[in-house]
């Protein structure tokens, strides 16, 4: 149970800064953006969310909650006003963007504010990724990328650290009181690589109740049927799966399984995802999943053959809490178990997967084994109440200690100066020019 906490005579205000306005059931970081709403909720602490981004057609109820929404502009002076008002005493920045855009407006304006930062992932881990699995590859789409898959820490260093994203994204986090990572390999790739004190960064990946843990009445082995790969088709590492899936290892399970049956689910499907349906090759587009978790339920199997990405990963954890074994790649249980059992398999080569594939989906036995190491897995890695409870600990315990915690951080106090007047003088020249247009 979530440890309680000493009663606050004022609630405590959050102002969320949000890159999107969060659309929980079409990606796993909108996901996690509302989980920690819902740790803050549950202290009864008041919530304003604030986003510049237009409204997509899966926006969370955030009204519904009790939750304030206030539309912001960028590189504008309106921010000032509205949160010099407000006076918030947490802000979070959703992705580094938001802190680069608007953390020097807040320092200013809410100087005892405690900044976080919520990465989902390293975008600049995500984006090496893509560009060496780019290179490996060269226009040939079955390239064996074993070597890749077991990059090491250190090469994954020298690939990120001379990129413009890495240095702006690891800036945003040194700048940031606390950065909240969902990956606790990203975090020990950040303290050993990149140098960044543990104290700037704790761990709260994807959350799953202490009841969602297990279906009440799952459906067994005999009553499910085929396989399911879900994931926003705007996600680069979804769309480039997909299209693997569909190009090499979805025929290798074919070649095993002739009457096999593959939906795939995803929000924003674009033309050139509708153009991959094929009836007779088994493979089918079904557009964006109203309940990502009857689908899921409903399969046998899920594969998520991801070739490049960071973070954890939403679909895994629905395929567990389905109790639906996955097959999936290193990149893809990266960080999702542990020293625990994977429910499922990983696997490097797509002659692999398939084979992987195959065995679970026609072998009852290792098929409810799998399905158990993730209900175990669960709640051992992703609880609610004991990852809120930790972080609802350190962001009071950060209240307490803000000013030694800030003057500890010697290189965030350096790298606000300098960015943060860059990135002001940047902004009040925009908003010039633009009254002048």
């Amino acid at each position: 149970m979530a440890t309680e906490q000493p009663a606050q005579s004022t609630p405590i205000h959050v102002l969320i800064i949000g890159y999107v306005w969060p659309e929980p059931r079409s990606s796993a970081a909108s996901g996690h953006v509302m989980q920690l709403i819902d740790c803050f909720l549950e202290q009864g602490w008041k919530i304003t969310f604030a986003s510049a981004a237009a409204e997509g057609e899966h926006k969370a109820d955030l009204a519904g909650l009790g939750i304030t929404e206030v539309t912001i502009t960028l590189n504008h002076s309106s921010f000032d006003a509205f949160v010099s008002e407000l006076q918030p005493d947490v802000v979070l920045f959703d992705q580094f963007l938001m802190e680069e855009q608007f953390g020097w407006r807040v320092e200013k304006h809410c100087p005892n504010a405690i900044r976080l930062l919520e990465t989902s992932d390293l975008q600049s881990l995500r984006h090496a990724r893509h560009q060496a699995v780019k290179e490996r590859l060269d226009g040939k789409p079955d390239a064996d990328l074993t070597n890749y898959f077991q990059t090491s820490r250190d090469q994954l260093f020298t690939r990120m650290a001379s990129t413009d994203l890495a240095q702006r994204e690891v800036a945003a986090i040194h700048r940031s009181d606390l950065s909240l990572m969902v990956s606790d390999v990203e975090i020990e790739l950040l303290t050993q690589a990149f140098s960044v004190p543990a104290a700037q960064l704790h761990w709260v990946p994807l959350l799953v109740r202490e009841n969602h843990t297990a279906p009440a009445s799952p459906r067994g082995f005999e009553d499910r049927a085929h396989f399911i790969s879900i994931g926003n088709f705007r996600h680069a590492p979804n769309w480039d799966a997909v299209l693997w899936l569909k190009s090499t290892v979805w025929p290798l399970i074919r070649a095993q399984l002739p009457a096999a049956q593959l939906r795939v689910y995803g929000a924003y499907t674009p033309p050139k995802a509708a153009a991959l349906h094929n009836v007779a090759q088994g493979f089918h587009i079904m557009n964006w999943a109203e309940d990502a978790l009857e689908v899921m339920g409903a399969a046998r199997v899920s594969l998520a053959p991801l070739r490049f990405g960071a973070g954890i990963k939403g679909k895994i954890i629905d395929a567990m809490v389905c109790g639906t074994p996955t097959v999936t790649t290193p990149i893809g249980a990266e960080a999702m178990h542990g020293e625990l059992s994977f429910p499922g398999a990983v696997v490097c080569d797509a002659q692999g997967l398939a084979d992987a594939a195959v065995s679970l989906y026609t072998d009852q036995a290792r098929w409810e084994r799998a399905q158990r190491d993730g209900w175990h897995l669960l709640p051992a890695r992703f609880s609610h109440d004991r990852h809120c409870a930790t972080l609802i600990e350190r962001i009071l315990a950060l209240r307490d200690t803000l000013p030694a915690h800030r003057t500890a951080n010697f290189t965030g106090t350096m790298l606000r100066h300098h960015q943060h007047k860059s990135t002001q003088y940047m902004s009040q020249w925009i908003e010039a020019k633009n009254k002048n247009t």
